[in-house]
């Protein structure tokens, strides 16, 4: 590994190798910015109009998921490719529904027509949707992780608080089974003095196989005509359009997306973070980080998160590995783990492949040992005979009253509290979005946990609010 200031310099050169674009026009209106409206109430017997920004890939499949529940109206949808071959099946499904490439217009034109807004779109555009969503008074959900920096994510919980919307981060398991055994469990003490957790996923990535060694932005290739490339890039510093940006490749980079952590974190760490009631980390550690570059994700990558004493609970460190080949070790007693668990969904570009170890957790406290999958999965011990022995004591876990996505749509009514509401999702996004600093400068990372700052590393420190956004963006960040 390079050490930490090759590092910084490294990533330094690249940065300001890009110049941001020229400015794009307004196109909010002051009515729209000027104003911040309360939520409107939807009522008992109504259902929630909802306006859907990404139509393809996840942001469809959300479509869908939505629409199947019945307590909404799919009332605008908003995509920066309305041609792209993704698109089509949302489009055949909702042909008299008024479309927009630009977020900003449909709020212009169809604002006070809709409940709510959804961002299925890259990790790097949920912030400006979500801002301006919850700044006139619409609930918001937004796919995981919430935000590509920890400053973004900051303000849109401080957000959520301010204009008093029901929100939802998009880690669709965090209302499963999972969810609700691992609740049980603490309240029953079942899970108790956790030390330390390893969390793994070991599938290929988009990235791997990529030449490291001579790491460098792809060429610059003609935009799609159907494709708005300039409100695709959104508050992102310029780049000049390739096809390895976009249709999830966008995953890839460090400019626009979070790597296999950003991805797998929200659904294999969410319930150990929220009950274990873990907050922000005040040590990140990048143990490997084999394939390092400054422009996208290493081949494979260890960090370590180490979290502090929290009242009667013990420090405990989260190690998270991914790769193909940097599998953990696994305790006596695992078994066998060659059969993909059907709580796990398909990825975005296609299935998960069976690896070493499927994508999930051990969980290691004092006295019992947990293993655990992703997403809704829920948790056994190990081995069997503890198992076993420990089945009379464990509680009775109570069944989910709603999906993510009615449960949601229900917080949208004032009927349920949302889950992963901001509050909650929050501090797991940031949770990752300091590990991907750790990884994109290959550093352990000292972290003040109640300035919210990083001590040892400047350009770390400054990475935390990222790069300025192209102007004509700034407005999203003074919502």
């Amino acid at each position: 590994m390079k050490s930490n200031e090759a590092s910084r310099r490294s990533f330094l050169k690249n940065a300001a190798a890009i110049t941001a674009a020229a400015s794009l026009p307004t196109i909010l209106t002051q009515k729209v910015l000027g104003a911040n409206p309360a939520p409107k109430p939807v009522s008992a017997n109504d259902k929630v109009n909802l306006a859907c920004c990404g139509i393809g890939n996840q942001g469809g499949s959300d479509v869908k998921s939505f629409y199947r529940t019945g307590l909404c109206n799919i009332v605008a949808l908003c995509d920066v490719d309305m041609g792209a071959p993704h698109t089509q099946e949302i489009l055949k499904q909702f042909p008299d529904v008024p479309r927009f490439k630009d977020f900003r217009e449909m709020f212009d034109k169809m604002g006070n027509q809709f409940d709510a807004v959804t961002a299925g779109v890259p990790d790097f555009a949920h912030f400006p949707i979500a801002m301006l969503a919850m700044s006139q008074g619409k609930h918001i959900f937004s796919e995981k992780p919430m935000g590509r920096t920890f400053n973004e994510v900051e303000l849109m919980i401080k957000a959520a608080k301010k204009y008093k919307v029901a929100t939802q981060m998009g880690n669709q398991g965090h209302s499963e089974a999972n969810y609700f055994q691992f609740k049980a469990w603490v309240d029953a003490g079942i899970i108790k003095d956790v030390t330390a957790i390893t969390a793994h996923m070991n599938s290929p990535r988009r990235w791997h196989g990529w030449d490291f060694k001579n790491a460098k932005y792809p060429e610059k290739q003609p935009i799609p005509s159907t494709l708005d490339w300039n409100t695709w890039l959104m508050t992102s510093r310029f780049h000049d359009y390739n096809k390895d940006y976009v249709n999830g490749q966008w995953r890839c980079w460090y400019d626009f997306g979070m790597g296999a952590l950003g991805d797998w974190g929200a659904h294999i760490i969410d319930t150990a973070h929220e009950f274990l009631h873990l907050g922000l980390p005040y040590e990140i550690d990048c143990l490997k980080s084999e394939g390092y570059n400054t422009f996208f994700f290493p081949q494979s990558t260890t960090l370590a998160f180490k979290f502090p004493k929290r009242n009667n609970m013990p420090p405990l460190t989260i190690t998270w590995y991914d790769g193909v080949d940097n599998v953990p070790e696994v305790p006596e007693g695992y078994g066998t783990d060659t059969k993909l668990d059907p709580n796990i969904p398909p990825a975005s570009n296609g299935k998960i492949q069976p690896s070493k170890l499927n994508p999930g957790k051990i969980i290691y406290s004092k006295e019992l040992t947990f293993k655990g999958g992703s997403h809704g999965s829920t948790l056994s011990i190990i081995p069997e005979s503890k198992a076993k022995e420990m089945a009379s004591k464990l509680p009775e876990v109570p069944k989910s009253t709603s999906n993510h996505y009615a449960n949601f749509l229900k917080g949208c009514k004032g009927e349920e509290v949302c889950r992963s509401r901001f509050e909650v999702a929050g501090p797991l996004s940031q949770v990752l979005n300091l590990g991907v600093l750790s990884q994109q400068l290959n550093a352990k990372l000292l972290f003040d946990r109640e300035t919210k700052q990083i001590t040892n590393n400047k350009v770390a420190n400054e990475l935390l609010v990222g790069t300025p956004p192209r102007k004509g963006w700034e407005q999203f960040y003074k919502l």
